[in-house]
């Protein structure tokens, strides 16, 4: 009897949801001596970001940039905005809707959560009912992550502005785009969201290391009456420069920022926001429709059921314990492929989140990409003896060809 191979030597894939595939151009583009940080190239070539980025965002509004991951966006955010004691509203309890409300309350922020559970987006309803409670309007923030990397809900944001209208609230509706921009669609202008809050790792294809804060003239008014903002969160400075300096608060980001000029000459002017936009929808549902035929026959399970609630960036499957565990481990040491962990699905009966697996894609990937991954997950199903449906792979080649 022959023993197979490890067939795992050669160019690894990373299908976890960040930091993403990293395109070769924007490695290159950053591997390079240190720059002047006081005048000439890197100066023009940061100004040169800031309208490309807006572009990404869909707003006319303001950007401050800062070298931290999502979390320091987070912070950044509310540090501008929302003084000790204020109250905020975060509809959603999964991993990320409860990392940013955690970060609120560390901050000596009240905070209301609304639980959904792991298997379901926000209810703008709940919004609203919650909101029209608020008579007072106290909560000056409604807090909404527009894609939870861990259960890979998306939400509806026109929905959820509109449930705020409908509300006559003033908060402010703050999103969390971090898992998704560049991937899901963001109109931050035309869906009245005040403050977006990114990284540079996923959709925008660059090492983790900077975020981004986008906001409006409402949410710069309420900057505007703080009676204290720390000077390095302080967003006005940065996105209103007397000096360069001022961008960063200090030394600048500057490989990040010559990889970053690169991903954006890429997604804006060379392939076009709304082609990558199509390119991750149709991707996306070549692995749902994989997905789907697995579960045909089997315990593998799609997180979200309803396609219109899930992210074009990252799909979380169910699978039970221990096997989505020992699906990733299998694909690791035998394929080359690395899927994402179960993050922030853990229960009592499942204390590691053994039983839940993450197909991150997003940012730098393609046809070939992605359906190397699900041929690689196939075969991992069938060394595994794990039950499932077959025909995954022919119905996603059928979405990839446009049939």
């Amino acid at each position: 009897m022959s023993t197979l191979p490890n067939l795992s030597h050669g160019r690894h894939i990373l299908a976890i949801p960040g930091p993403s595939v990293m395109p070769d151009r924007v490695l290159q583009a950053m591997h390079r001596p240190a720059p002047n940080i006081y005048a000439g190239e890197l100066v023009d070539l940061t100004y040169s970001i800031i309208p490309d980025l807006k572009a990404v965002a869909k707003t006319s509004g303001h950007v401050a940039m800062y070298i931290g991951n999502g979390h320091a966006a987070w912070e950044a955010s509310l540090a501008n905005v929302l003084a000790l004691g204020d109250r905020v509203l975060v509809p959603g309890a999964a991993q990320f809707s409860n990392g940013w409300a955690e970060t609120a309350r560390k901050r000596g922020l009240v905070v209301e959560q609304l639980d959904f559970g792991r298997r379901a987006p926000i209810d703008p309803q709940a919004v609203e009912d919650a909101l029209r409670a608020d008579t007072n309007h106290e909560i000056k923030a409604v807090l909404v992550v527009q894609t939870d990397t861990a259960s890979s809900a998306k939400s509806d944001l026109p929905a959820i502005r509109a449930a705020m209208d409908a509300a006559g609230h003033p908060a402010l509706l703050m999103v969390d785009s971090i898992a998704c921009l560049g991937c899901d669609d963001m109109q931050m202008d035309a869906w009245g969201v005040d403050i977006v809050v990114t990284g540079s790792q996923k959709g925008l294809m660059v090492p983790p290391g900077m975020c981004f804060v986008f906001f409006n003239d409402k949410a710069a008014n309420a900057r505007q009456k703080m009676a204290q903002v720390s000077d390095y969160w302080d967003w006005h400075p940065r996105a209103n420069p007397e000096g360069y300096y001022q961008i960063s608060c200090g030394t600048a980001p500057t490989h990040h920022l010559y990889g970053l000029r690169e991903a954006l000459d890429m997604i804006v002017h060379e392939e076009g926001l709304d082609n990558v936009l199509a390119r991750h929808a149709t991707l996306a549902r070549a692995v749902w429709t994989a997905c789907d035929a697995w579960a045909q026959d089997g315990p593998l399970q799609l997180n979200m059921t309803d396609p219109a609630a899930r992210s074009h960036a990252v799909t979380t499957l169910r699978i039970g314990a221990p096997q989505g565990t020992e699906l990733r481990e299998w694909l690791i040491e035998q394929a080359g492929v690395t899927l994402g962990i179960g993050i922030g699905m853990a229960t009592q009966d499942d204390p590691m989140s053994d039983g839940f697996f993450r197909i991150g894609h997003m940012g730098h990937v393609n046809m070939h990409m992605v359906m190397g991954t699900l041929g690689s997950i196939d075969a991992g199903l069938k060394a595994l003896n794990i039950p499932h449906g077959d025909g995954a792979l022919a119905a996603a080649a059928k979405v990839c060809a446009g049939r």
